[in-house]
């Protein structure tokens, strides 16, 4: 698992720039752009790139053989064209420049997202995926819990200041890939290289439609909920702006600190009862939501949440990769991506129409029958599992 960590630098790299993208982008928008639905349009540009370039370029790289590997070639060009574009996101001078360098900063970080994440389940047998996952995401958000805290001082001593940081540990992160990772030497699947063949049908087996759609509502119930929370907070809890914004720090907190024990107990008990336990008690946890009006019990319930999220969100990913053939790792990344990203682009504006027919009350229970919908699914997912003991 020692080279999971290593890997985790990869991940740690992408948290820590969109982390920092998302909290500060929004600003040199707003003084070109006085519409907030615009804002948040262009703010979503990630997931529709994502939604179209990254099945492409997962697909794409269970094909490369090169001498540094599959994923690598993707992972050198991509990320230190993207420490390029992030760098240059503060020194725009209109609003046509900035947005040309948020276009290339979102199409260079899809180069290279999906073929890092694949390189976790290409150099880790399938009994330890669900702890290497965790281990990934645990850096992943150490990644933005560093990219908050620092990145707001970076941000108020000089503007340019989050994002020259960002491009910095974007090339050290791959130096650090480079230095640790030989992939010719470390992939299990090293020489396999799949070759051109009709793979996108063999990819669509019943279990692992079943699995994507799961996905699919899983994500709609969480991005629309971690989209509209902090409207709900202060229009129907009564909450101030900064106590409804402080709330899900406590979801964010202890999926981080789930994050290895979720995938810890997954590779024990299997990945799809995990899920199952996961879905159960986070549609449990947004029912009971809908009752609360302590702000104490609140954060108990969210920290709750966030426990829950982790026993989904960690054990999702290997569990697509699980049901497939090892020389599809990179197709299936794709996938997953695809359908999370077409969740991300649904979620927010679902759940904002609901909200508005039916009121803030709403919210809680829509996210709740998603998941209900996503357990559904997931029950139709018929495979059979050999977790490790």
């Amino acid at each position: 698992m020692k080279k999971t960590w290593w890997l985790g630098f990869g991940f740690f790299s992408i948290s820590l720039t969109w982390s920092l993208y998302n909290a500060f982008v929004p600003y040199f928008l707003e003084t070109f752009i006085s519409s907030v639905a615009v804002i948040g349009f262009l703010m979503t540009l990630d997931n529709y790139v994502a939604l179209f370039l990254q099945p492409y370029i997962g697909r794409l790289s269970d094909r490369t053989d090169t001498r540094f590997g599959k994923r690598m070639p993707y992972l050198i060009a991509g990320m230190s064209l993207s420490a390029l574009f992030v760098s240059l996101l503060p020194f725009h001078r209109n609003l046509a420049a900035l947005v040309a360098f948020m276009l290339l900063l979102n199409l260079s970080m899809a180069v290279f997202r999906s073929p890092t994440i694949a390189l976790m389940p290409d150099i880790t047998p399938e009994p330890k995926r669900t702890r290497a996952n965790g281990i990934i995401n645990f850096m992943g958000g150490v990644a933005a819990i560093i990219a908050f805290a620092l990145g707001s001082r970076l941000f108020k001593t000089n503007e340019a200041a989050p994002f020259l940081f960002s491009g910095l540990v974007l090339l050290l992160s791959l130096g650090i890939l480079l230095w640790k990772i030989r992939e010719k030497r470390d992939s299990l699947t090293a020489g396999q290289a799949e070759k051109e063949k009709p793979a996108w049908k063999m990819e669509f087996n019943r279990p692992t439609v079943f699995l994507l759609l799961a996905i699919f509502f899983w994500f709609v119930s969480y991005q629309g909920m971690e989209a509209l929370f902090t409207l709900y907070g202060k229009n129907h809890l009564g909450l101030s702006k900064d106590q409804s914004s402080f709330s899900l720090t406590f979801f964010s907190l202890s999926f981080v600190l789930f994050a290895i024990p979720s995938g810890f107990f997954a590779s024990q008990i299997g990945k799809k009862k995990m899920i199952v336990t996961g879905i159960s008690g986070l549609a449990a946890v947004f029912l009971l939501l809908n009752f609360v009006h302590s702000l104490t019990v609140l954060w108990i319930l969210l920290f709750f949440g966030g426990c829950f999220w982790a026993c989904i969100n960690i054990n999702s990913y290997p569990f697509v990769v699980s049901t497939g053939s090892e020389q599809s790792i990179g197709t299936r990344t794709g996938l997953y991506y695809l359908v999370s990203s077409l969740a991300a682009i649904t979620g927010p504006p679902l759940f904002g129409l609901i909200v508005d027919w039916l009121s803030y009350q709403a919210l809680f229970f829509a996210a709740a029958l998603s998941l209900l919908l996503a357990l559904a699914c997931i029950f139709n997912v018929k495979y059979t599992e050999n977790p490790a003991r």
